[in-house]
């Protein structure tokens, strides 16, 4: 690399994707600087996927209590304190925290712990402390940021930023939305004791999900006690808990606490993109190829703040994919086909490859599909169903797509990605011996499309 800049390689954001790309250049011997303005790990360690899998888990607690009646435990009293689990939360978060900062370091990366915006295509400003610096190349990994209607009140309203760091759980909430982010976080603050309203302005939460999918999560929800209200919105938030919410349809509510999942938007506000000419998306994302560069050779982008898959292990292949182009000399494409996806609604998803409608858009299909009461609910007595379903081509009886709903949903769909990602076929899942008494078997032994 040429010394005329001070850096090889400078990335803008300590995130997953920005991390796994300057450790990998820095291993290999390239000079590289990484600046974090917010804390190291990025939204998915810090304030995202981490912390609320945790909740997920101590949200669960509550029914466990409940199905151990059934197996002939008695349990005594239990009570739930928010202040220990958040404590907790924090101190695990901080571990987290601190092992990115060593990997960078350790690497031989400068950790920078500073706003950092675009001058120009090989110069960045650090603002925190007032300088500038060069880089032959710079990679933007930025993420995104929770986006907020422009309604009266809404500054009275808390987003997935704030939900980690509340000083006590929400008597009576109210979650806007219908993706992955309310809907998971239904079921936890509803599991930890809370009284739950959800409103989507859409008839089915989960869009983008197969509608199959869909329908049993939103049953399920409702039947576990979460006042979901489709098509509906809110117009406005009045003053200051106990907020007094006013809908669309001119109905009102009161409630401790509004909570926004209503989306997220790339993280670029501000960052100097104009000004070093990198072209920007209709929504807000930069643009990139598919090296993840920009219209700039020098500026590449990988992770949400692009915009197209917004999964953090989609994040960390990018950056890979782009040390290995740039700087191991080996092109790389990273591949966003097939990419399996979990939420960690109650009940859970576990999904990967085509959703039915989409794969009718493109033949003929077969569809499998079960629905069942899992063996633990026998003597549980608790009243649910598992969802299994195939998405299987009828031209090459291509299993093009999984999707679970369930107990487990998550771990069973890992390897399920494996068999789609490898082309399997109806015939390789039917000749797969079952694993007895499982839940997962009925992945294998369903026999006749419906």
């Amino acid at each position: 690399m040429s010394d005329s800049f001070d850096y090889d390689l400078f990335v803008i954001g300590g995130g997953s994707g920005g991390v796994r790309a300057s450790r990998m250049a820095a291993s290999g011997g390239a000079r590289v600087g990484v600046a974090e303005e917010y804390r190291y790990g990025g939204t998915c360690v810090i304030r995202g996927c981490v912390p609320k899998k945790l909740m997920v888990y101590a949200s669960s607690f509550a029914e466990a209590f409940e199905d151990a009646e059934g197996y002939g435990w008695t349990v005594g009293e239990s009570r739930f304190d928010w202040t220990t689990l958040i404590a907790a939360k924090d101190k695990e978060i901080a571990r987290l925290e601190a092992l990115y900062e060593k990997g960078v370091a350790s690497s031989g990366g400068d950790l920078l712990h500073t706003r950092a915006e675009l001058v120009g295509p090989h110069e960045v400003r650090l603002v925190g402390e007032g300088r500038t610096v060069s880089a032959k190349h710079i990679l933007i990994a930025t993420g995104g940021a929770p986006f907020v209607p422009d309604i009266p009140g809404a500054e009275h309203a808390i987003t997935s930023n704030e939900i980690f760091h509340l000083p006590e759980l929400p008597r009576r909430i109210l979650i806007v939305g219908g993706g992955f982010i309310a809907c998971e976080f239904a079921g936890i603050l509803h599991g930890l004791g809370a009284q739950v309203t959800l409103v989507y302005r859409r008839d089915l939460i989960l869009r983008g999900f197969d509608d199959d999918v869909r329908a049993h999560v939103s049953a399920g929800m409702i039947a576990k006690g979460i006042d979901i209200r489709y098509q509906q919105d809110v117009a406005s938030i009045d003053g200051a808990a106990p907020h007094q919410v006013t809908f669309e349809d001119g109905g009102t509510g009161e409630f401790d606490c509004v909570f926004f999942a209503t989306g997220r938007k790339p993280n670029t506000e501000g960052m100097g993109l104009e000004r070093a000419g990198v072209k920007l998306s209709g929504n807000g994302a930069i643009a990139v190829d598919q090296w993840s560069q920009t219209n700039i050779p020098s500026i590449y982008a990988v992770g949400d703040v692009t915009d197209r898959v917004t999964l953090t292990p989609v994040a960390i292949r990018e950056g890979a994919a782009f040390v290995e182009t740039v700087f191991n000399a080996n092109p790389t494409k990273p591949d966003h086909a097939d990419v399996p996806s979990a939420v960690f609604t109650q009940p859970e998803v576990g999904a990967v490859g085509l959703t039915e409608a989409a794969a009718r858009k493109l033949g003929e299909v077969d569809i499998y599909r079960s629905t069942f009461r899992p063996m633990f609910a026998t003597l549980s007595g608790r009243d649910e169903k598992m969802l299994m379903k195939l998405v299987v081509m009828k031209a090459d009886q291509r299993v093009r797509g999984v999707h679970i709903v369930g107990h487990g949903a998550a771990e069973m769909v890992q390897l399920a990605g494996v068999a789609v990602k490898m082309g399997a076929t109806k015939e390789d899942f039917d000749r797969t011996v079952a694993v007895h008494p499982t839940a997962a078997e009925e992945l294998v032994t369903m026999r006749d499309p419906v």
